[in-house]
């Protein structure tokens, strides 16, 4: 079973921008050298460039959860590690062919493969954001049947469109190519690059799902000092919520089950302050629920004064920085919510593992794409970043295409 937070060194890959510099430099004496190479052996190295990659990737996803799990890291590796299976696919198929029948392919066969090898993955994944959208649309509308019709509860379905828009926009777009030259190569360009952006997002979706999913279901060790409880809005007469109430009692049965492993007893502490529109504070609400559990009080701090995950972290560290600084910790939430609190935990310097609360199935799925969106907000400088990225590769590549 894969451990959290058992290194304590952030894993780098370097090893990666090792391999891609030594790749870069065998194609560019390959340009430039008026001796050409077998067009097979580029496309062998490519795939052997892109395998090397997917490994160094995916080691690198699993380094990061045992370092910290709760880091965009996290999805950017496995979403990357997506995209490269992708473009591997595609070039030991066209390596294949021109070992089978090199006569029949040149040179450029291989960046033009390379160039299109987004765009014709996307269509390949079809079936996928068919039958992804169609799932995601399906439980947005019990989330709306149940929930009621707010804007936060059409998300999925707003993706959904966006989704299969995308396929739709790229197929009628080639439908529009006209002209030859410039007109042309601007057209390639506009239309991988769209790929490529498209393909990014959906790999960084799944690669979201993987970490939220691997996020939720684990266990941490029964050695906790504290576990925080993340507040989520109380009923009118100052219950908890059904969501509430799902986050309390997973506390209590982790708590229940490290007691009956270890004889260790925790230590609660109820994070949430008093909204404009209820009674008491969640904080208050969490604590009576907990006193009715038969939890005694000297085992329950209250932290009465977040309005945010963020500062349920923040002062829930400083209450536990003054009780305790060396105490392990553990933070309670529900399932979608698990992987984003745990971002929150890290910033403020805390290492705290979460445990996942379940919820109806149809409110995950919705839950999940905002949190996602959220993710990729929060990531702005990264986005902008990949997607300079992306375009520079493009704009070369065409280059070397139709040059």
């Amino acid at each position: 079973m894969l451990k959290f937070d058992t290194r304590d060194k952030k894993p780098k890959l370097w090893n990666l921008a090792g391999v891609t510099a030594a790749t870069a430099v065998f194609f560019a004496v390959c340009l430039l050298t008026p001796v050409k190479e077998p067009p097979a052996l580029a496309g062998a190295v490519l795939v052997l460039y892109f395998t090397t990659a997917f490994i160094l990737l995916v080691s690198g996803f699993r380094k990061q959860i045992q370092y910290n799990p709760y880091s965009y890291n996290t999805i950017i590796y496995m979403g990357f590690a997506l995209f490269d299976l992708s473009v591997i696919m595609t070039h030991t198929v066209l390596t294949v062919r021109m070992v089978l029948d090199p006569a029949s392919y040149q040179e450029k066969e291989i960046l033009y493969v390379l160039l299109n090898s987004a765009r014709n993955y996307m269509f390949l994944s079809l079936p996928f954001i068919l039958i992804f959208s169609a799932g995601l649309c399906i439980s947005n509308l019990f989330l709306i049947r149940h929930e009621g019709r707010r804007f936060v509860n059409l998300l999925g379905i707003i993706l959904s469109f966006l989704m299969i828009g995308g396929e739709e926009f790229l197929l009628r777009y080639d439908s529009y190519l006209a002209g030859s030259g410039d007109r042309y190569m601007l057209h390639a360009l506009l239309s991988n690059l769209f790929a490529a952006v498209y393909l990014y997002f959906e790999c960084m979706l799944v690669g979201a799902i993987v970490a939220d999913v691997i996020a939720a279901r684990y266990e941490p060790e029964p050695d906790r000092d504290f576990l925080i409880i993340l507040g989520c809005g109380i009923r009118k007469d100052g219950s908890p919520s059904p969501l509430l109430r799902g986050r309390i009692d997973r506390a209590l049965a982790f708590g229940k089950k490290q007691k009956e492993q270890t004889g260790k007893d925790l230590t609660y502490i109820t994070s949430g302050g008093q909204g404009p529109d209820e009674v008491v504070s969640e904080s208050a609400a969490m604590k009576n629920y907990l006193l009715d559990q038969g939890i005694p009080d000297c085992r329950i701090i209250q932290e009465d004064r977040s309005t945010s995950t963020m500062e349920n972290m923040l002062y829930s560290r400083e209450i536990i920085q003054r009780v305790d600084p060396e105490g392990k910790v553990a933070f309670a939430t529900t399932n979608y919510h698990v992987f984003r609190s745990g971002l929150c935990a890290r910033r403020v310097k805390m290492r705290a593992v979460g445990i996942g609360a379940e919820t109806k199935w149809y409110f995950w799925p919705n839950a999940s794409v905002r949190e996602f969106v959220g993710l990729l907000t929060e990531h702005r400088g990264k986005q902008a970043l990949v997607f300079g990225g992306l375009s520079a590769v493009y704009v070369i590549l065409t280059w070397l295409v139709y040059r």
